[in-house]
């Protein structure tokens, strides 16, 4: 399985699929900065320009709605998804 990208483009809404999707794998590396913000207490806005890549001040509304969704589905990754990613190989060792 190839590695995912360090900063791909967000949807608005993040999947809630009860199983892992592609989108997931992309954005692995995502789910991960959005959870050690999370834990640090980072101010969301901030997380949302630096990880999402969404300007908080123009875009409210869709960066609050992107934040939430994305940091919901990071933390079900890490309670129940991690176990699809480790069982499809992810991530390789080399």
């Amino acid at each position: 399985m190839p590695k995912p990208p360090l900063g791909p483009n967000v949807v608005d809404i993040a999947p809630t699929d009860s199983i892992l999707t592609p989108y997931d794998h992309e954005h692995a590396v995502t789910y991960m900065r959005l959870l050690d913000a999370d834990a640090d207490g980072a101010d969301w806005r901030e997380v949302v320009e630096i990880v999402l890549h969404i300007d908080p001040e123009r875009e409210p509304q869709r960066a609050r709605r992107a934040y939430e969704t994305h940091l919901a589905r990071a933390k079900w990754a890490a309670e129940h998804g991690y176990r699809q990613l480790l069982r499809s190989g992810w991530p390789s060792v080399h």
